[in-house]
């Protein structure tokens, strides 16, 4: 019997990426840190909210690498002679990834309250009609 995928279906012709996409996604290995939300701000917006309590703007940096936005965040380690008695905080370097789809792009990022916030827009597709010509041989 043989297995199919989703890219060799014989209607989705050309969807190999997607199926990368979801293998991709499904590898990320997200542990739960920092905890997130994700919304909807308009019709075509959306914010990732991360609560980066403890974290600079300069300890985070935020990239896209081919189609997959990266949020990283290492902090500085204290050169002061603390004596912790108990530490709670979490004070460790952690890494979020989010499969951005084709049209979506990073609008800006901003902090307050230790809460970082990432605005992504979605393009308006263009509508294509394409007429192709038979030819007779």
């Amino acid at each position: 019997m043989t297995k199919l995928t989703l890219g060799s279906h014989p209607f989705l012709l050309g969807f190999e990426q997607l199926e990368r996409l979801v293998e991709r996604t499904a590898k990320s290995g997200n542990e739960g840190y920092p905890p997130f939300n994700i919304e909807q701000t308009s019709q075509r917006g959306y914010r990732i909210t991360l609560a980066v309590a403890g974290f600079r703007e300069a300890d985070l940096a935020i990239t896209v690498e081919d189609r997959q936005l990266v949020i990283r965040g290492r902090q500085a380690e204290d050169e002061g002679e603390r004596v912790f008695l108990h530490r709670g905080i979490a004070a460790r370097q952690f890494q979020r990834s989010f499969v951005l789809a084709d049209g979506v792009e990073v609008s800006g990022a901003t902090m307050e309250n230790g809460l970082l916030h990432v605005d992504l827009m979605r393009s308006e597709p263009e509508n294509v009609v394409q007429t192709i010509r038979i030819q007779t041989a």
